[in-house]
């Protein structure tokens, strides 16, 4: 498991399309997980510690942002011959596991997590309704312990402000997480 945290967001840069196939046995767009008010598309796996830590936050604030007009999708990237706790069986279990509310796909090729530059698990994108990218940061200060008492929700914060303004925060801290398993 190797520690890595995200690059800066690139304000504006326009997110890439994809067809994946989601544990629900549908596939999902770009265009059909677009929100009216935005699209959160998070790269994340089963396996990873720092995903386990924050899982329980994520679907409520992810349920949260749905409810706010926020499409919201995540998406598996990792080799599953490398790490077989991410296959697509295991993802299905994760995902009724945990209740989520948004749809959870697989990244076979890898070619949509290439396309994002995603680096991590836990790795988040923010867009605005025009599919600009407005937030690249983490869900909260936490990483892999419990939200310290008060914790700012940053990614639901720094959704809300592009819901309402169009634009993501100026001041963003990077996620942090595992890497992507790559072939």
């Amino acid at each position: 498991m190797a520690l890595v945290h995200t690059p800066i967001c690139d304000f504006g840069w326009k997110a890439p399309a994809f067809a994946l196939p989601g544990t629900d046995g549908k596939t999902y767009t770009l265009a059909n997980v677009r929100g009216a008010s935005g699209t959160l598309v998070m790269f994340i796996c089963n396996h990873c510690p720092y995903v386990k830590a924050v899982v329980t936050r994520l679907v409520a604030d992810a349920k949260e942002l749905q409810e706010a007009g926020i499409g919201v999708i995540a998406v598996m990237p990792n080799a599953t011959e490398i790490v077989a706790a991410d296959s697509f069986d295991n993802m299905k279990a994760f995902a009724a596991e945990h209740g989520f509310t948004f749809p959870y796909v697989i990244d076979e090729s890898q070619e949509t997590a290439r396309a994002y530059d995603a680096v991590c698990t836990p790795d988040f994108f923010g867009f605005d309704k025009d599919d600009g990218l407005q937030y690249r940061g983490r869900l909260d200060e936490s990483g892999r312990d419990p939200a310290p008492e008060g914790a700012r929700r940053e990614l639901v914060e720094a959704m809300t402000l592009v819901r309402e303004t169009g634009r993501g925060p100026e001041q963003q801290t990077a996620s942090m997480g595992c890497s992507i398993k790559w072939r």
